[in-house]
């Protein structure tokens, strides 16, 4: 993943785990997936765990989170994407 985010020219910077500034969101995020995906889900291929991913994926990112003042992931982004036209 790193070569690809420095080939793609994208400034990442990885935080350490359970940094103040970030209250636990990044944690968070990653629990609620292994609880609500990994380890409700059963893999058979790899072509079946990217049919269930993005099912997934797509429950997710439409559901209203409280971090983004009761927005979905896509609703945040489409907000932020108009903001800077």
């Amino acid at each position: 993943m790193e070569t690809t985010v420095v080939e793609l020219g994208i400034r990442h910077k990885r935080i350490r785990p359970y940094t103040p500034r970030h209250n636990g969101k990044v944690e968070r995020s990653h629990r609620e997936d292994q609880k609500r995906f990994y380890d409700s889900h059963r893999f058979y291929s790899l072509a079946d765990f990217r049919s269930q991913l993005a099912i997934h994926q797509r429950r997710s990112n439409s559901m209203p989170m409280r971090p983004l003042n009761w927005l979905s992931p896509q609703e945040f982004l489409l907000a932020f994407l108009v903001q800077d036209v």
